[in-house]
């Protein structure tokens, strides 16, 4: 039988790695899409790569809602979720009602702290694996995706008790899961697919908050220029290190665990980011020119409260934090009023 797999918001990543899995032999790969629904269901995805080469991915099904997927009655072997996580608008686990079975593995690609939670909660039999990407992607036009460099992905099973107790029964299934999963990207060519452990990866997590919590931001705030131009400026280099670096001797403290030797430092990371001139922007600023909500939440405010619950304070985050969420609120009292 084929491995059927839905990708739930088929934008720039989820896109992406969902034309990555549909090269493997076996495997049918259907999406959910939302502004792109009418682009995608008459021409596929056009994809281009300096990796991969310039490419069509014709989704299996392409389905306009989550009711169009329940419908069609297709019992999933993995859910992969790759939409912005914003718990301050909505709970994207209500999307997946209906379409989890007992053989379904949840795979969250989504940015932040804290996005597993929502999928436990609602569904405390499913198998939840958890995942951080370093991908340079953007959907240029509906259904045209350009993929600039990286293709990084680690992915864990997600499995808390852990951090306070022993194992379960059904953690070997989860497990088992999550490696199929990672097996399965890289016969799609992503070699720097790799599975970790639980703990492992909620490391992940918080290495990633330390660069998107200290670029996101800082490009909103600094009229939207691109990670590159920001590594290259003498004193907002300076601005990102000291975020990052905050970042990373916190959260050892709050897992009690250190990080892998071999996870990037913040030098290699800004030394990376000044050779990266494609001129992307990070996805706060992009959602900021666009007039959308911005995921402050899980990237920066959970992992502050996340900090402060054990006695540690990020003051160079909070800051960053305070001043986008009033932004973003006086924002939308704007648009309110106007509409009045």
């Amino acid at each position: 039988m084929p491995t059927e797999i839905l990708i739930v918001g088929a934008g720039a990543i989820g896109a992406f790695y969902a034309s990555r899995l549909a090269q493997v032999p076996d495997v049918h790969v259907s999406v959910i899409c939302r502004s792109n629904y009418s682009a995608v269901k008459a021409n596929g995805f056009q994809v281009t790569s300096p990796q991969y080469g310039d490419y069509t991915f014709t989704p299996t099904h392409t389905f306009a809602n989550p009711d169009e997927a329940r419908n069609s009655r297709k019992k999933w072997d993995y859910i992969v979720v790759s939409t912005k996580a914003l718990p301050d608008v909505s709970d994207d686990s209500a999307i997946l009602e209906g379409l989890v079975s007992d053989r379904t593995a949840i795979v969250l690609i989504q940015n932040g702290l804290g996005v597993e939670e929502p999928y436990a909660k609602r569904f405390p039999r499913a198998s939840i694996c958890s995942a951080v990407t370093i991908a340079s992607c953007a959907q240029t036009s509906p259904g045209y995706i350009k993929h600039n460099r990286w293709t990084r992905i680690n992915s864990g099973p997600y499995l808390p008790h852990l951090d306070t107790g022993g194992a379960k029964d059904t953690d070997s299934r989860v497990i088992e899961q999550n490696n199929v999963f990672i097996v399965l990207l890289q016969e799609g060519g992503i070699t720097d697919a790799e599975a970790y452990d639980h703990a492992k990866l909620q490391l992940v997590r918080w290495h990633k908050i330390a660069i998107n919590a200290s670029m996101n931001p800082s490009s909103v705030l600094a009229g939207g220029i691109s990670n590159n131009a920001m590594s290259n400026d003498p004193e907002l280099s300076i601005h990102l290190k000291g975020v990052m670096e905050e970042v990373l001797a916190t959260a050892p403290k709050v897992l009690g665990k250190p990080f892998p030797s071999e996870f990037a430092t913040p030098d290699r990371i800004l030394r990376s980011t000044q050779k990266n001139t494609s001129g992307s922007k990070p996805s706060m600023a992009l959602d900021w020119d666009q007039g959308k909500t911005m995921e402050l939440e899980v990237i920066l405010g959970n992992p502050i409260r996340i900090a402060r619950e054990r006695g540690f304070e990020m003051p160079r985050m909070q800051t960053l934090y305070a001043l986008l969420r009033m932004a973003q609120e006086t924002r939308n009292k704007a648009k309110q009023k106007s509409k009045l």
